[in-house]
């Protein structure tokens, strides 16, 4: 029996508890007038920081404003934006130390872009070509590079979850002095991995960060339809460990809350749990239509929150920005990204052989196998594929 059964208050008369016995505050630092609130505390930040999250938010609108072009214009295939969720995404990463490893979901490019991603990189990866760090393996946005501690992104929901815990894990085992932080939305914390992940770290002691985007939809089965509880972070009180609840769309409290859950991470090889509440702007993915379960009258609401606009007036705010060199910003990213496209897309795919590399150590003969008979299988119907899959 643990001490916490031990030890517990106890009462004599049957007294039930409910959600509203949790309460759960959420922090906020910065006003939507580029303002803070008085008395908050900020967190660690100076002009240099300041600067590289602020790029890195004009960027990843550019890229999606681009890339969701791109895909209607039938040059990529799918797409996913974080227009919206750049404070949860920007403001998290930028607490971390660069070895920290990243796990993500899929709608994580701005974290990836914070740590070095080259616009180059971004396009290679969606137009699968021969420069592709992922061999033309992964649908587009499912990024990964392992010089940049960031895990190749999956699909299935969850997955990264209890992964996060094991590498947290091995840092702790091996001693490392660095976290793992793993990223997913409230539609995958439904999942039976969330669960099986939170546990496995907190009993474990694993040094990971869990942080959750509640954007209020999965894809468009809203919050209320989802769960009944109070939201993820009771969850994590429920799994034994640090818990806060954030505005995602406030950067500086983001930013602040994720600075010192690593820091506990660290001091005390524990998890922390991080929901950060913000809003997709746009569609769930270049796939989705959201005007057949939301307002435009609620996204106009949340367009008063933009994540990005607000940060943009706390930086004109501190003088650390104009209005004149972030009107260059956007206009010298939108020729970037463009002129990349132009690149990446006449590139031809990856060799035919590279598909089965860096599967096993080396090629098993199964494999070789296999290999040989779809080359077959394309010489002798040509015309149902594509002629860059001739290059074998």
């Amino acid at each position: 029996m643990s001490n916490a059964t031990l030890n517990n208050e106890t009462v004599h008369r049957v007294s039930f508890l409910d959600k509203a016995s949790l309460h759960i505050p959420i922090l906020r630092v910065l006003q939507a007038d580029g303002t803070t609130y008085e008395n908050a505390v900020l967190p660690v930040i100076d002009k240099d920081i300041a600067n590289k999250i602020y790029d890195t938010c004009v960027f990843t609108r550019v890229l999606d404003e681009r890339m969701l072009g791109a895909q209607r214009q039938g040059r990529i295939s799918f797409y996913m934006t974080c227009t919206g969720e750049e404070a949860a995404i920007v403001g998290s990463v930028a607490a971390l130390d660069q070895n920290d490893v990243i796990l993500a979901q899929y709608r994580e490019h701005a974290a990836i872009r914070y740590r070095g991603f080259s616009t180059e990189q971004f396009m290679n990866q969606m137009f699968s070509n021969e420069k592709d760090l992922g061999k033309g393996r992964q649908m587009p946005i499912h990024y990964g590079s392992q010089a940049l501690n960031y895990h190749t992104i999956s699909s299935p929901l969850a997955t990264q979850i209890p992964q996060a815990s094991g590498v947290a894990y091995a840092q702790k085992l091996k001693g490392e002095r660095n976290v793992t932080v793993c990223y997913f939305g409230e539609g995958a914390a439904s999942e039976g991995d969330f669960h099986a992940g939170l546990n496995m770290a907190a009993v474990l002691k694993a040094p990971v960060i869990f942080f959750c985007r509640n954007n209020g939809y999965a894809i468009s089965t809203p919050t209320d339809e989802q769960f009944a509880g109070n939201g993820i972070a009771s969850r994590g009180v429920g799994y034994g460990m640090h818990t806060i609840r954030v505005d995602g769309n406030d950067m500086l409290a983001v930013l602040a809350a994720t600075q010192q859950a690593r820091a506990y991470a660290l001091e005390h090889n524990a998890p922390v749990l991080i929901e950060a509440m913000t809003y997709r702007l746009g569609a769930h993915s270049s796939s989705d239509d959201p005007s057949g379960y939301r307002s435009k009258d609620e996204e106009a609401k949340w367009q008063l929150h933009d994540p990005v606009k607000r940060f943009k007036l706390w930086l004109i705010n501190k003088g650390w920005l104009t209005e004149e060199e972030d009107a260059k910003a956007h206009e010298r990213y939108r020729e970037e990204v463009l002129a990349a496209v132009k690149v990446a897309e006449k590139l031809p795919v990856p060799h035919l052989d590279e598909i089965i590399e860096d599967v096993y150590d080396k090629p098993t003969p199964v494999l070789n196998k296999q290999l040989k008979e779809l080359k077959q299988h394309i010489k002798k119907y040509p015309k149902a594929y594509p002629k860059s899959a001739g290059r074998i």
